[in-house]
């Protein structure tokens, strides 16, 4: 009997088209609000933006998916991180136990919070809202080998995918795993050709040695994969393999399914955005279905940012990953819904309109 090998095929799959109508639609309707036109600004344009999402001029926000993807990385055998490889697993718990600030969030909203498990060094605690997707306990050192093997990309992707449910509004990807923003710094590198000085920050708050570390590592890293990233059919497929994290290749997948299910997403911090530019590159209509929530203080997020020509709805000096910058935008975004829904018209209001 032959047994079929997992493809990728379902990545490159065409995204759900944009409402364009329904956009047109919601942009006229903001010109009868009474307000100048354009003065509620970004909020306009985020109704405007739900609106071609969802296929509807009055758009809504309730149902609220938060999937919190977790790995271990077999790099921080290199020292990278200020914390032992522990945490990741214990943190795990924390967040099952509703005590970690995106528990906290995700209760505050009413949303749905599950975390994945893609492989951990240390066996997280078998809790309800736990998923188990574990492929390995953590990828491999990726200055010495590939992170993953091929098969391990594929189930890493489709775990991703799965994860997201049906019939939500928006989805918000969390990551948590001790040293995976040295992953993100390389995966940035490679995909955006800048050198580790401009993609490697302090992460979980590293000293002076320690950065410096991490940067040597992450050349370590270009240097043995940057060529086979370059000649790749897929770079970004590539470098996730290469110098990829299970969860971040998780979070690559559900942004891309998102896209393909015509779902919106609402995107994190430095990890999420750099899982967002290999879902990009991978599939480019899934930027359509991508809004940013936050600016983290990891100095190499506004570089990811712009290219991927996306303004971040908040800027707090945020670093702390799980999903929780995402989260903490989310009434910036029902805020926008309920003042394009329920604002009087210059008709209904009696109000003399612009001449």
């Amino acid at each position: 009997m032959i047994i079929q090998q997992p493809s990728l095929d379902w990545v490159f799959k065409p995204a759900w088209p944009l409402d364009r109508h329904a956009e047109t639609a919601a942009a006229q309707h903001q010109q009868q609000l009474t307000k100048p036109i354009g003065a509620l600004g970004e909020l306009e344009v985020i109704a405007q933006r739900f609106a071609a999402w969802q296929g509807r001029a009055d758009p809504r926000l309730e149902q609220i998916a938060v999937r919190v993807f977790a790995a271990d990385h077999g790099v921080c055998a290199k020292a990278v991180s200020a914390y032992p490889q522990e945490v990741t697993a214990q943190m795990i718990g924390n967040f099952l136990r509703g005590g970690a600030a995106i528990s906290v969030l995700a209760r505050q909203l009413g949303a749905d919070l599950q975390v994945c498990n893609m492989g951990t060094v240390t066996p997280p605690p078998d809790l309800p809202g736990l998923k188990n997707c574990a492929i390995a306990p953590g990828t491999r050192d990726f200055t010495e080998q590939a992170a993953m093997a091929h098969a391990e990309l594929v189930r890493a992707l489709r775990a991703g995918a799965d994860a997201v449910p049906e019939g939500i509004q928006l989805f918000v990807g969390g990551e948590m795993g001790i040293g995976n923003t040295t992953t993100a710094a390389a995966l940035v590198s490679a995909l955006l050709d800048l050198p580790p000085d401009m993609t490697v920050g302090p992460g979980t708050g590293v000293d002076a040695a320690g950065l410096v570390r991490k940067r040597r590592v992450v050349e370590s890293a270009l240097a043995l994969h940057g060529e086979a990233i370059s000649a790749a059919e897929s770079p970004a497929l590539k470098a996730l393999e290469t110098i990829g994290g299970f969860e971040i290749a998780a979070l690559a997948g559900a942004y891309i399914r998102c896209g393909q299910r015509g779902i919106g997403v609402l995107v994190d911090g430095y990890i999420s955005t750099a899982a967002a530019l290999c879902a990009v590159r991978i599939n480019p209509q899934v930027r359509d279905w991508l809004m940013f929530g936050h600016v983290s203080s990891e100095p190499a997020h506004r570089l990811v940012l712009k290219h991927l020509g996306a303004l971040p709805l908040l800027d707090l000096r945020l670093r702390l990953g799980e999903g929780s910058g995402a989260a903490l935008a989310v009434p910036l975004l029902r805020a926008a819904l309920d003042l394009h829904n329920n604002m009087a018209s210059f008709a209904t209001a009696g109000v003399a309109g612009r001449e």
